[in-house]
């Protein structure tokens, strides 16, 4: 067996694992900014500074960057099964994983930023970060449910 045909045989095995990925990233994506929120009020070297730099060093390493590698692998398995030519509507979904992804990368950055005590950025930036992810999930749902171009 090719393993193009066991891709194929595999098809919706792998669409799931990548619909679960995807499920535990955005958790991670929709859960950090809201942390930060928090993190803003607390007193550098506090008891909850040190509580938060954990959660979210933990959030970002243990759940978020698996889930987005995850989400890349299993997504790249089904443009290959669906091909890459499958539509347009393919091509703007696969900018916005990559904006995502970058919006990931400068939520990491902020996470150093808190643990070296160095946090520029008030509350309301935070909590504007928080729309970011969800508006570009609702975009990304919307593309590959309906394939509109």
């Amino acid at each position: 067996m090719s393993m193009s045909e066991f891709l194929l045989q595999n098809y919706l095995t792998i669409k799931a694992l990548h619909i679960i990925s995807i499920i535990c990233w955005m958790a991670g994506l929709f859960y950090l900014p809201r942390l930060y929120v928090y993190h803003t009020k607390a007193k550098v070297g506090s008891e909850l500074d040190q509580t938060l730099q954990v959660m979210e060093r933990k959030l970002l390493k243990m759940i978020m960057n698996p889930s987005m590698i995850a989400s890349f692998v299993f997504g790249i398995l089904l443009i290959y099964i669906i091909g890459f030519e499958s539509g347009k509507w393919l091509h703007v979904k696969i900018l916005l994983v990559l904006i995502m992804a970058f919006t990931h990368g400068l939520m990491a950055k902020y996470r150093k930023d808190f643990a070296m005590g160095k946090n520029i950025k008030a509350d309301k930036f935070y909590r504007v970060l928080n729309e970011v992810p969800t508006i570009l999930m609702i975009i990304i749902v919307f593309l590959a449910i309906t394939k509109p171009f």
